[in-house]
């Protein structure tokens, strides 16, 4: 992994000796493809989850201690994710995304629009994927925008929340009287 994390921030070229092939797809599948890590990133990104505790308690695939250790220490490396302390209570790390993990919107839209098409999804936890699909690449650059905003302290914009909307969308598929996280 450690050849990994020398290239995402140097000339990818100079370095594809220490990788398989310098194939893009087999390059992000190197930091992107072990089978948490799009679902740390997508707690965080869809579910707002931005603690350690949160990660660990509110995803639906109950994702083990060491793995969510792992893989938040392995995401930081990346930097697709940074760790500070949170300002409302001083014993908690609040994790943030960088913008090197908000340029996954368009990837992760369309790995839930595939899952939607061709894999038995559950209605709630497919409905935000279905709301940026069908929103397309305007909504998509809309919530990396409040993205920015949430994770990075950029400004925010003058439009509708996108990420109000998707939580919306998804307790309006929740069954009458449940209030799980989603």
């Amino acid at each position: 992994m450690q050849s990994v994390i020398q290239t995402l921030g140097e000339d990818p070229v100079t370095e594809t000796a220490q990788h398989r092939s310098g194939c893009p797809i087999n390059l992000s599948l190197e930091v992107l493809g072990d089978s948490w890590s799009l679902i740390v990133i997508r707690d965080i990104m869809f579910g707002n989850r931005r603690h350690y505790r949160q990660l660990l308690g509110e995803s639906e695939e109950g994702i083990a201690s060491n793995i969510l250790s792992a893989r938040l220490k392995q995401l930081l490396d990346l930097g697709l994710v940074t760790k500070e302390q949170d300002p409302s209570h001083k014993q908690r790390q609040l994790y943030s995304l960088t913008e090197r993990a908000i340029q996954l919107v368009p990837v992760l839209v369309q790995l839930g629009a595939w899952g939607r098409k061709f894999l038995p999804v559950s209605p709630e936890l497919s409905i935000r994927s279905k709301v940026l699909e069908d929103g397309g690449p305007q909504l998509w650059e809309r919530f990396m925008s409040e993205l920015r905003t949430m994770h990075l302290g950029a400004p925010p914009q003058e439009h509708p929340s996108v990420f109000e909307e998707l939580e919306h969308a998804y307790r309006a598929t929740l069954a009458p009287g449940d209030s799980s996280p989603g």
